[in-house]
C-alpha cells in the first residue's frame, strides 16, 4: 500500500484535480488517497468561523453564499457529463446546507468553530471521490473522522489508528481509497484536527499506521532544494536525505515540510517521496534512513529570529544559573533554537516574540539582556556536516564579508547553524551556493 497525499493548490481548479485524477488512476498500486482542502478554502473557513465567534453573523452569512457560488463553478468545469454535475451540485448543495445551519447555532464556540474548519477537507474529497465515478473509476472514501484519533494532549494515538483503519480496510476491499488530512476526533468524540503539518501529517499517519511501503507527499515544488529557489538561481532538487537531514531543513526554513509532520513515518521506518504534480517525471527526493554520502547537500533559512544576550559576571558559572535561564522560556512556552555560552553571557535566538517583553523583564533578574531583532539562521545540513573536515573554513571563506552573529556547530552531526543580520541573508546564502556547491 502507498499512501498519496496532494496539498491544496494540487486540488486547486478542477484542471488540477483532473490532473490528480490521471495521475493516481495510471499507478496500479493499491493506494490510500490524502487530500487537503481545495486552495483558499480553509483560510476563508477560519475567517467565517471568527466572524460566528465575534457574532457578526450576517457578514458570516454573506462570505458562505460567495464560497457556495465558487463551488457552483468549480463543479461546473470539474463534471463534464449532466449526471455527473447533478451529483457534485447536490452534493455541494447539502454540504453548504449544513454550513448555514452551523452559522445559526446559538452560542457559537471553539468546538462549533473545529466542526467548521473540517469542511473544506470533506468537500474536496468528495468532489473528487464523485469525480471518479463520473470517469467510472473506482473508489472507496473512508471518512477520517471514522479512524483518525487524539489523545487528551492532542497527540495521534498511531496504535489505535492502526487497528480501526485496517479493520476498515477489510470491510471495504479495493485497490483505491481516499480520505481527509487534517481532521481528527479528540477524546470527547468531537471534530477536531492534527495541529501541526495539516495533511502531510495525516499522510505520515497512516503510513506508519498501516505500516505501508511508501508515503508519496505531492506539491507543486519537484523535491527539497540544495538552496532556497526563490533567491538563488540554480537550485537542484535532492534526491536522497535522512529523516534527521529532512526535519533540519524543515525546522530551518524549507517550505516543503512541516518540521513534525514526517515524524510517525520515521519512527516506523516509512519512507516518504516528495514529489510535484508539475512534473510527474521528475525524480523529486526520497526521505528514509540511509544517506547516500557524508557531504553538506542543502542550506536553508530561517527568519523572524531574535537574539537574546545574557550577560552576568556574578553569577554565569554558579550552579543552576543555565537552568534558571531556560525556566523563564519554559514559563512562557517559547523554544530556543540557538545557543552559545562564554565565561559572563550566554546568547540564545528564539522565533516567537509573543512574550519577549515579559521574558526580557524577568531575564534582567541575572544580568544586563541586550536584543538583536531581524536576525535570520542560515543552517547547512548534510550527513555527518559537522565532522567533516574543513568544512567550517569552507562556510566561511564563501561569506568572508558578511558577520556572523552566533555559531551552533557540534549540537547535531547533520547541522551547522549561523546567526546573521536579516539584511545579509541573501548575500549570505548566495555566497555559500557558490562557494559549497
Amino acid at each position: 500500500m502507498v499512501i498519496y497525499k496532494f496539498g491544496g493548490t494540487s486540488v486547486g481548479t478542477p484542471t488540477r484535480m483532473h490532473k490528480v485524477a490521471q495521475l493516481i488512476t495510471s499507478d496500479p498500486t493499491d493506494k490510500i488517497v490524502v487530500l487537503s482542502a481545495v486552495s483558499g478554502t480553509t483560510n476563508t473557513l477560519v475567517e467565517i468561523g471568527e466572524l460566528l465567534l465575534d457574532n457578526k453573523h450576517h457578514i458570516a452569512k454573506k462570505i458562505i453564499e460567495e464560497l457556495e457560488e465558487k463551488y457552483k463553478s468549480f463543479v461546473d468545469e470539474l463534471f463534464a457529463t449532466e449526471p455527473g454535475k447533478a451529483a457534485g451540485g447536490e452534493m455541494i448543495k447539502d454540504f453548504f446546507r449544513q454550513l448555514h445551519t452551523l452559522a445559526i447555532v446559538p452560542g457559537f464556540n471553539e468546538g462549533n468553530n473545529k466542526t467548521l474548519l473540517a469542511y473544506g477537507e470533506l468537500i474536496s474529497t468528495h468532489l473528487f471521490h464523485h469525480y471518479l465515478n463520473e470517469v467510472q473509476e473506482p473508489s472507496v472514501l473512508l471518512p477520517a473522522l471514522d479512524f483518525m484519533t487524539i489523545d487528551k494532549e492532542g497527540e495521534p494515538e498511531v496504535e489505535n489508528i492502526g487497528k480501526r483503519l485496517s479493520q476498515l480496510l477489510q470491510e471495504q476491499k479495493s485497490q483505491f481509497y481516499i480520505t481527509q488530512g487534517f481532521i481528527c476526533r479528540n477524546p470527547a468524540g468531537q471534530t477536531d484536527n492534527l495541529k501541526r503539518g495539516g495533511s502531510d501529517y495525516t499522510a505520515s499517519l497512516i503510513g506508519a499506521a498501516i505500516h505501508a511501503e511508501e508515503v508519496q507527499i505531492w506539491t507543486d515544488i519537484d523535491g527539497m532544494h540544495n538552496n532556497d529557489p526563490r533567491i538563488v538561481q540554480d537550485t537542484h532538487p535532492i534526491s536522497e536525505l535522512t529523516f534527521d537531514e529532512a526535519a533540519e531543513l524543515a525546522y530551518f526554513g524549507a517550505k516543503i515540510l512541516h518540521p513534525s509532520s514526517i515524524l510517525p513515518a520515521q519512527k516506523y521506518g516509512i519512507p516518504v517521496r516528495l514529489k510535484s504534480t508539475m512534473d510527474e517525471t521528475a525524480a523529486g527526493t526520497l526521505i528514509g534512513v540511509a544517506s547516500a554520502k557524508a557531504d553538506i547537500k542543502a542550506i536553508a533559512a530561517k527568519d523572524g529570529i531574535t537574539a537574546i544576550k545574557i550577560k552576568s559576571t556574578r553569577m554565569l558559572l554558579a550552579h543552576g544559573f543555565l537552568r534558571r535561564i531556560f525556566e523563564v522560556f519554559e514559563k512562557y512556552g517559547t523554544s530556543i533554537d540557538m545557543i552559545t555560552t562564554s565565561e559572563v553571557a550566554v546568547s540564545l535566538t528564539i522565533d516567537n516574540k509573543t512574550h519577549i517583553t515579559k521574558i526580557v523583564e524577568e531575564l534582567r533578574a541575572f544580568g544586563t539582556v541586550e536584543l538583536d531583532e531581524n536576525q535570520s539562521i542560515i543552517c547547512i545540513v548534510g550527513n555527518m556536516v559537522s565532522e567533516k573536515k574543513g568544512v567550517l573554513m569552507k562556510i566561511f571563506d564563501a561569506i568572508p564579508d558578511i558577520p556572523v552573529r552566533m555559531v551552533s556547530y557540534g549540537g547535531s552531526r547533520n547541522n551547522i547553524s549561523l546567526l546573521v543580520d536579516t539584511n545579509y541573508k541573501k548575500e549570505a546564502l548566495m555566497g555559500l551556493n557558490e562557494g559549497i556547491f
